[in-house]
């Protein structure tokens, strides 16, 4: 509640708790829907690599497999955005360096290249693959148990 109120005082008021929304939502939106549409692409094929009639039989490893890739793909493309949200985040409120989203991103380009929008990548991928293949195979088995067709 201290940062919050410090924000709410210090940086903008009660809109200051918003500041980086549409930087992190142009973030969420395609990536979400980059993420879940190749877990379940790598879902389906693999089901069918092994002669399986559905998804629904695929094991722990496949399930793991698929998040991992699925998470990766994720900040694959979506780092960039991500690099950009954070810059907007902790830009000086009453001194901003950065007018919005393009001119933060022509800004980092201009200054740093490319590897301005995926430096600190190595690190973030790294974290991925565990975290999302532990998170979509623990919501699979959550999943399952709750629609009585667990396997375990």
């Amino acid at each position: 509640m201290d940062v919050a109120r410090h924000v709410v005082v210090n940086e903008g008021g009660a809109l200051g708790l918003l500041r980086g929304i549409s930087p992190t939502l142009l973030r969420e939106i395609p990536g979400n829907a980059v993420m879940f549409g190749v877990y379940e692409l790598l879902k389906t094929l693999m089901a069918k690599s092994q002669g399986l009639p559905d998804t629904s039989g695929l094991g722990t490893l496949s399930l793991g497999t698929a998040g991992a890739v699925g998470g990766a793909a994720f900040w694959l493309v979506m780092y960039p955005a991500d690099v950009i949200k954070s810059k907007i985040q902790i830009d000086n409120v009453h001194r901003p360096i950065y007018k919005g989203i393009v001119d933060c991103a022509i800004k980092v380009h201009a200054s740093e290249g490319m590897a301005g929008l995926y430096r600190g990548f190595a690190p973030c991928i790294a974290r991925s693959f565990p975290a999302n293949a532990a998170s979509f195979l623990v919501y699979e088995l959550v999943s399952g148990f709750l629609n009585g067709r667990s396997k375990y």
